[in-house]
């Protein structure tokens, strides 16, 4: 027969002090936990705020480069005849016009305007029909004497697009010629009844007219598409943005009545400077670095420019009062051009808070030449 297990009554269990010293170190180590997970949460939301901030930067960034080697692009150099033709309303992009009559300039720009950019920053302008938004304005097809439009099978231009035509031809020299019907300048796309008066001569078979894509459906005021790039602060920001930071804008010029057609490129912008790279004596080397190129005509700019570089000063991320930037001035430029931005004056209180950073784009524009 078993024997029972004695039961010993001198065994001591859990005391009341010893349990609230356990629960008091539980309580320490999951706050010590909760803290770390708050220093965490908020380093995860920086990094992810600063990541977002970084590609719309690069995406807004890529764009403003492809305008500028694209400005140029199906731009006349001369006309056929006597022209009249519209383009930008209001103040201050009405200040870049080359109409109503003068061969538009690729490239000019506004050096730290007073008034209308934040923070007196740069206005820069850039023609090309390739610059719009639409899918027509990505499109150009040639045109050689007896024939209809080439079609090439694909990204093909549209019945009824609006279109320019022009005549690459020496007469005591290159040019690219508007080829023009009275005062007309423009067109309608038609691949099987392209109009008589924008094509090569029947007999003229080995003439050849390049045909360029403006518009899908509005009338013309202008010869080719244009794009205005600016900082403005609009009624409602960001929140994770400085005080006094802005949007940087990619605003096309509307075909019907010369009004911007504004779209945000990039958040938090605080300034945009402008630098052109000249070649004056067309021997190949660069000689000359200037902010303004609005003295120069069109066939200068032509000959000259050899490379646009733009600066853009913006912040990534939110505030976060455990950094701390070093610097209170900010130098938004090259080659002794540009400007010296005051950080803590222009911006504020707590502008050492955020993480700024100067992006530089070095841009050639390609369709400046024959």
């Amino acid at each position: 027969m078993k024997k029972k297990p004695k039961i010993s009554l001198n065994q001591k269990g859990v005391s009341f002090i010893e349990l609230l010293i356990v629960m008091t170190l539980v309580v320490i180590v999951l706050m010590m936990n909760t803290d770390t997970l708050g220093v965490i949460f908020r380093q995860s939301r920086q990094q992810t705020q600063a990541v977002g901030a970084q590609m719309d930067r690069i995406v807004g960034l890529e764009i403003l480069r492809t305008d500028i080697e694209h400005a140029g692009f199906g731009l006349p150099w001369s006309f056929q005849g006597a022209i009249n033709y519209n383009e930008a309303t209001g103040s201050p992009q009405n200040t870049y016009n080359d109409a109503p009559s003068d061969p538009p300039r690729p490239l000019v720009s506004g050096n730290n305007l007073s008034t209308f950019t934040l923070n007196n920053s740069d206005y820069l302008v850039i023609k090309s029909t390739a610059v719009g938004t639409n899918e027509t304005s990505q499109q150009w097809t040639y045109i050689t004497g007896g024939q209809q439009p080439h079609v090439w099978g694909s990204n093909d231009l549209t019945n009824g697009d609006r279109v320019t035509v022009m005549w690459p031809r020496s007469i005591t020299g290159f040019t690219k010629e508007l080829v023009m019907d009275g005062a007309n300048f423009f067109t309608t796309y038609s691949s099987s009844a392209f109009p008589a008066a924008f094509s090569p001569n029947v007999n003229a078979t080995t003439t050849r007219y390049v045909i360029y894509g403006v518009d899908p459906d509005t009338n013309l005021r202008m010869p080719f598409n244009r794009a205005d790039y600016y900082i403005q602060r609009p009624a409602s920001m960001p929140q994770a943005c400085a005080p006094n930071t802005g949007v940087l804008y990619k605003a096309t010029i509307n075909q019907g009545n010369g009004a911007r057609n504004p779209d945000p490129l990039v958040d938090c912008v605080a300034d945009m400077q402008v630098i052109y790279r000249l070649d004056t004596n067309n021997d190949g080397t660069i000689d000359s670095t200037v902010e303004d190129i609005s003295g120069l005509t069109a066939q200068q700019i032509r000959e000259q420019l050899k490379e646009v570089r733009v600066y853009i000063l913006s912040h990534e991320g939110e505030k976060d009062s455990a950094f701390k930037y070093s610097n209170g001035t900010v130098t938004v430029g090259e080659f002794g051009l540009g400007r010296t931005f005051n950080l803590s004056s222009i911006i504020g209180a707590g502008w050492e808070n955020y993480r700024w950073k100067v992006s530089v784009l070095v841009a050639r524009p390609r369709n400046l030449t024959n």
